[in-house]
């Protein structure tokens, strides 16, 4: 039937120093610190391509730090640096999950494959892309960035998660998103999975499309008709779809 309503302890990582003449090309660019870092300010876009997965964690200082497990590969141009976490040479042995140190106020990009992706306390714009692999997301985002959150064969999970437009999908699992800050707009898909959507305490009204062809739909944030506010849809094929608030 279909249902349609309108509303550490973590490991000591060693750091790969990053060395090489600043040539706009590939392997390392000018700009690492002392540690062997890659300073990268706040406005800086990173952009990770890997065919494993990746985890992210706020870095120490104003540099990015990479797992010593993986051979990273640097492009750079103007505000974006592009991060390969290329596994040539380790014999096969190759991390699914390698960490890199984000510094504050960084937008990152992630396109991985066969794995997923973790990311937790980071304080930029996000858009993460796996396959086969879910998406798991903490504390994360920033309150006017957009966030968007994307596998296909996986599930995408958000909490205490901050963002200003937020965007999650997947074709097979769940979207569940908890949001720490009410976005101005919200949109979360699926088609074999259910969605559900949990905003803060005394959110502001949203034109919400919440919609399953074979589910239940439940809405209990506040409404409005209104054309030019803030929206919220949620949709599936097969489960349920829930929006509610703290």
């Amino acid at each position: 039937m279909k249902a349609t309503t309108a509303a550490r302890t973590a490991p000591v990582l060693a750091l790969v120093t990053l060395t090489a003449a600043c040539a706009g090309g590939t392997d390392g660019p000018a700009g690492t610190d002392r540690a062997g870092a890659l300073r990268a300010p706040s406005g800086t876009h990173l952009v990770i391509t890997t065919e494993n997965g990746v985890t992210l964690r706020p870095a120490d200082g104003d540099g990015i730090t990479v797992d010593d497990t993986v051979r990273p590969r640097w492009s750079h141009r103007d505000g974006t640096r592009v991060l390969d976490l290329d596994c040539a040479g380790r014999d096969g042995r190759c991390p699914r999950m390698p960490r890199v140190g984000v510094p504050g106020g960084v937008t990152v990009t992630v396109a991985a494959r066969d794995a997923g992706i973790d990311a937790a306390g980071l304080t930029g714009a996000l858009d993460l892309t796996t396959v086969n692999g879910d998406v798991t997301v903490t504390r994360s985002g920033a309150d006017d960035a957009t966030v968007r959150l994307t596998t296909r064969n996986g599930s995408v999970r958000a909490t205490a998660l901050r963002a200003g437009t937020l965007r999650a999908g997947t074709v097979n699992g769940d979207v569940a998103l908890a949001c720490a800050t009410a976005p101005a707009g919200v949109g979360g898909s699926t088609t074999n999975g259910s969605v559900r959507l949990v905003l803060p305490a005394d959110p502001p009204a949203y034109r919400v499309t919440a919609a399953t062809d074979n589910g239940a739909a439940s809405v209990a944030v506040p409404t409005t008709d209104a054309g030019d506010g803030r929206t919220l849809r949620l949709t599936t094929v097969n489960g349920d779809v829930t929006a509610t608030h703290d």
